[in-house]
């Protein structure tokens, strides 16, 4: 659909709005209703310099990594370096790759421990965590939203550092750092809410940090582009957003438009407050799901031999299913991609050891079913 749509513009661009065009306003109200804008001097005092230093502190720390994903029956590595803060256990899918949240921590919280009783993540990390919750609940309250937000997807974007990167195609704005797209694996109608930073150019001297923080302010580093899903009659709404700004998209807009994120010239940070669908993506879910499969595993401890309590096809095929889940859903995704992480955070370390365990009785339910 894409190609052919390519195919018929041809040389023709499709028609967008920025905000010094006639009609700018009128188009945001009749066909983007659900996008809304938060200019940065709205938010409240102090917020800025928090969660901007906490989202400093994880890209310095090297948190912040691209991820390996599926586009088009290709395996690429996404432009954009990435982390998922969130609720503690929970996932993010997309494109084919799962996300394992880095937990955000409640103020006064110690956080998990292991048997060496050291915490899951240093106190700055656990401090840039907590920041970012503090960032979400701040987006919560400004969005009315009726359900919380449970993660935050940080992007980290370097123009300069990017390469072999995408022309946008359809309106002729320039490099993308993100191409077209929907948010994936979210709660219908539920809001997304973005918190942009542009990050500051280098200070030539001492003494011009806050001069040159000041320019960066001003500037627009990227711009978010909405368009009604394939629809090359209603024109395209371009989005400047300067540093600290934070846009929203509610009801069904993620839905009915795409959005694209232009590479800029800039640095820039992007804190993306999301609700993901949490039935199938959480560390309890596919826990019990394990504990399902191994009910039917009976051990006789006098003779130390294993054997099953049912041989009905659907309960062995109940157990077929949820093995290849725990192995092709979480442990594989998990030792591939998720596992980076736990030189940052090691919450995840001690439940996946115990699943790769559980998935290793799974394999002795099916020698023993064969």
């Amino acid at each position: 659909q894409r190609r052919r749509l390519i195919q018929e513009l041809g040389e023709q661009r499709i028609p967008y709005l920025s905000p010094t065009d006639p009609g700018y306003q009128d188009l945001w109200d009749s066909s983007y209703a659900g996008l809304a804008l938060r200019q940065s001097g709205t938010l409240p005092d102090g917020l800025h310099e928090k969660v901007q230093s906490a989202l400093i502190t994880l890209q310095r720390r090297g948190c912040l990594l691209r991820d390996l994903v599926r586009v088009r029956d290709r395996d690429v590595f996404t432009a954009v370096s990435r982390a998922l803060v969130g609720q503690p256990g929970y996932t993010y899918r997309y494109l084919d790759t799962r996300l394992f949240t880095i937990p955000w921590h409640c103020e006064g919280e110690e956080g998990q421990k292991d048997e060496k009783e050291k915490h899951c993540c240093d106190s700055d990390l656990r401090d840039a965590w907590l920041l970012e919750k503090q960032q979400e609940e701040e987006e919560e309250e400004d969005s009315a939203s009726l359900v919380q937000f449970n993660v935050t997807l940080i992007n980290y974007m370097d123009p300069t550092a990017m390469t072999q990167l995408k022309e946008e195609p359809y309106y002729g704005m320039g490099k993308m750092a993100v191409g077209w797209h929907h948010d994936e694996n979210l709660v219908p109608l539920s809001p997304v809410a973005v918190y942009s930073y542009s990050c500051p150019a280098e200070p030539k001297n001492e003494g011009e940090g806050s001069k040159a923080l000041g320019r960066a302010c001003k500037i627009i580093l990227s711009q978010s582009r909405l368009k009604v899903a394939w629809d090359i009659h209603t024109p395209g709404l371009a989005l400047p957003l300067q540093s600290g700004d934070c846009y929203y998209m509610t009801d069904d807009l993620n839905r009915t438009h795409q959005h694209c994120v232009l590479a800029g010239d800039t640095a820039r940070f992007s804190s993306t407050h999301r609700v993901v669908q949490c039935c199938t993506g959480t560390l309890d879910y596919i826990q019990k799901r394990c504990s399902e499969a191994l009910e039917n595993l009976h051990t006789n401890t006098e003779k130390n031999t294993k054997s099953l309590s049912s041989l009905l096809p659907s309960t062995l095929q109940c157990i077929e299913d949820i093995h290849n889940e725990v192995e092709f859903e979480w442990l594989r995704q998990y030792w591939f991609q998720g596992r980076r992480y736990a030189r940052f955070c090691s919450w995840w370390t001690k439940p996946m050891e115990q699943m790769e365990k559980d998935w290793k009785e799974m394999e002795r339910m099916v020698r023993v079913m064969e």
